[in-house]
């Protein structure tokens, strides 16, 4: 795998001047976009006036916007379908060839959440799943997949109305290990003692009946940013080596990103959360000033440094 530089220079010598390029597509789509819309809003208005000196109720204004917002929405994923593929087969197909020849890359697309499932970072029952950009292979000898993910829970209210909230929207990365572990790591954000305190925190964090073992590692500042849990405290402790837990406190400042990840079978698995579809092209902003892609160069970084971390740990595997 390419160096963060090398990689660096690959965007702005290669990449960048065909982002000039589609900048110029991306101004004359949004000019598109923005009288196309317009229009519409103006025709769903005059129609909803209309019919409401028909019959005035609330319902016709219910429906008139549920119409608008879905209507709307399917005429922008029209008119920018053409636009994104051009993107995607321009831009980060050869990103992706440039991180290394042996990955291949699906811009349709995703991970298979048995391995969202597999890695028990999230407790939710996952009922809906989508994503894209999926790519696999292999980086250094690892094996690795890795794509856009986003996994969601459905909940009925008293009458069967259906809604949805986000379980996790983000990079899901599997990188499987030549090695097993006897038991089952978790690093997630603390969120518990950075909202309510150490004391309080700490006991939301002990009493999590749907968690494993809470593992108390002895670098503070790693304390503070994330939690562990396990199956095994000692395995747990040989994994994370001060090294490692330097890595994701490093990764995590840098990026102001939650992460997530698991040791569980023979799978290292990343979660970040990065709350939106990482690598759509922007309509509304300048290309130019894209830096998603260096973001996304730094995680993967992430993801093969902690595989590698754990091959150098000789500690750990003597105690296997």
């Amino acid at each position: 795998m390419k160096s963060t530089s090398e990689l660096t220079d690959f965007y702005y010598k290669t990449l960048y001047p065909v982002l000039e390029e589609l900048e110029n597509t991306r101004a004359a789509l949004k000019a598109r976009i923005l009288t196309i819309g317009v229009i519409y809003t103006l025709i769903i208005f005059f129609v909803t006036l209309f019919v409401l000196n028909i019959s005035f109720t609330l319902d016709v204004v219910i429906i008139a916007v549920f119409i608008y917002l879905g209507g709307g929405g399917l005429i922008y994923k029209f008119l920018i379908k053409d636009y994104t593929q051009e993107f995607k087969q321009r831009i980060i197909a050869p990103l992706i060839n440039a991180l290394d020849k042996n990955l291949k890359y699906s811009a349709n697309r995703h991970i298979d959440p048995l391995y969202f499932t597999r890695s028990k970072l999230f407790t939710s029952d996952v009922d809906r799943v989508s994503g894209n950009d999926f790519v696999k292979g292999k980086i250094d000898n690892i094996d690795i997949q890795f794509s856009d993910f986003h996994a969601e829970q459905e909940h009925k209210d008293s009458k069967g109305n259906k809604s949805w909230s986000t379980i996790f929207q983000g990079l899901f990365i599997v990188c499987e290990f030549n090695k097993n572990f006897h038991g089952r790591t978790i690093i997630l954000p603390d969120t518990a003692q950075s909202t309510f305190g150490d004391l309080i925190g700490g006991w939301f964090q002990s009493n999590n009946m749907s968690r494993d073992e809470l593992v108390k590692m002895d670098d503070i500042e790693f304390e503070k940013a994330f939690v562990v849990y396990a199956t095994d405290q000692i395995e747990a402790r040989y994994i994370l080596s001060h090294t490692l837990m330097k890595r994701l406190l490093d990764f995590k400042k840098r990026s102001g990103k939650n992460i997530f990840v698991s040791f569980n079978s023979n799978d290292i698995t990343l979660a970040i959360a990065y709350n939106k579809d990482l690598f759509e092209p922007s309509i509304f902003h300048s290309l130019l000033k894209y830096k998603i892609a260096m973001e996304y160069v730094q995680t993967l970084h992430l993801a093969i440094g902690i595989v590698e971390e754990l091959k150098l740990n000789t500690k750990l595997w003597s105690k296997l």
